[in-house]
């Protein structure tokens, strides 16, 4: 058996670690390729999907249509993979349950972002951080698009909270986030609160029966961010581990989140090979909240302030400066954060109005 940590870096909430190997055009499964991925899959599944009675369920399923030659005439990899991740995710309303081709299209309900696979491909995309500024009245922004592997972007992590220890309020961007590694997770989410120990999140995982714990750290590398406000953005597509992010600071009551429900998936698992076009992610394991005893899996993240996701900054920007304007005692400070808001305010509306517009004529192409 692997050792708890090495396997729980195979079963992250990264959403695409899938390898790509590109499908040459026109190329089709044979009979036995498609018998060879059910079977496979289905081993999978009784082996280590987190759910033993759930895993029945969608075997019996799989099986029922196999004996009814629902797959004989899906040749195309693609078009397989679908099938196959309709009729699993039909029974197990899982999210993160998915096949896939390795032509690099994604099956309904598979993320649209691609991982790196490698410390050159992360370090290419900064470990995540997009974007890290400076707003209008003093508030720290990070646009955060993945939860890289500390060991990596650790250092980057520092640095940009670093560069935003001095702001008043934080704005976390994870309206792009698709997922990544617990443990980043959990160093970020150490930054927003002080030394003493705070419970996160556990992660249970079947195959080996095993909980892992994760509480905050007790020593980081640069300032942490404590006693100031923080808002998180989210949409429909924030997933997996970003999630897990909202989910730890909302539950322990460190941030306000403002936009979208979350996409509801809350299993972590591992990449299965099921044959020479296919492989599959099977969550092994389920999150497990220490204030909740439950987690997001199915029904995504409730925002507190629930706005489109387009609108999300303004609004959290906005919520912060009034926040800073209502705290203020310096005459100065308080005549800079008043024209500050002016102007958010302004853009907010604008955006409002773009929105609202934008909606009827939606309507009417539909």
């Amino acid at each position: 058996m692997l050792p708890f940590s090495l396997a729980l870096r195979l079963v992250t909430f990264v959403f695409a670690l899938c390898a790509s190997l590109v499908i040459p055009k026109g190329e089709t499964l044979s009979a036995g390729e498609k018998k060879e991925a059910v079977d496979r899959l289905v081993e999978e599944l009784s082996k280590s999907y987190v759910f033993p009675d759930v895993a029945d369920r969608m075997t019996e399923a799989i099986r029922t249509r196999q004996r009814n030659g629902e797959y004989d005439k899906l040749d195309d990899p693609q078009a397989f993979a679908q099938a196959l991740t309709e009729h699993l995710q039909a029974v197990s309303h899982d999210k993160h349950m998915r096949v896939r081709s390795d032509s690099g299209a994604p099956a309904p309900g598979s993320p649209r972002r691609r991982f790196p696979e490698s410390e050159d491909g992360f370090r290419r995309m900064n470990f995540g951080f997009e974007k890290v500024e400076i707003l209008p009245g003093n508030v720290g922004y990070i646009d955060l698009r993945m939860f890289a592997p500390a060991d990596l972007a650790g250092p980057t992590a520092a640095a940009a909270m670093e560069f935003l220890a001095n702001t008043d309020a934080l704005v976390l961007d994870l309206r792009e986030n698709g997922g990544g590694q617990p443990d980043m997770v959990q160093l970020f989410c150490s930054y927003l609160f002080g030394p003493e120990p705070v419970h996160l999140n556990d992660l249970y995982f079947r195959p080996m029966n095993e909980t892992r714990q994760f509480w905050t750290l007790p020593s980081l590398p640069g300032r942490r961010y404590v006693g100031k406000e923080v808002y998180v953005l989210t949409s429909h597509t924030t997933f997996s581990g970003a999630e897990e992010c909202t989910y730890n600071l909302q539950t322990q009551k460190r941030a306000q989140i403002v936009g979208e429900t979350t996409g509801g998936g809350a299993n972590p698992g591992g990449r299965v090979e099921l044959s020479k076009h296919l492989s599959a992610f099977v969550p092994s394991g389920r999150a497990i909240n220490p204030i909740t005893g439950t987690n997001w899996e199915g029904t995504g993240v409730e925002p507190e302030v629930r706005v489109p996701a387009k609108l999300a900054l303004a609004t959290a920007h906005t919520l912060a400066l009034k926040k800073l304007v209502e705290g203020c005692t310096d005459d100065d400070r308080r005549a800079e954060l008043a024209e500050a808001l002016a102007h958010v305010e302004h853009d907010l509306a604008a955006l409002q109005a773009e929105t609202a517009e934008a909606r009827p004529a939606a309507a009417e192409r539909r």
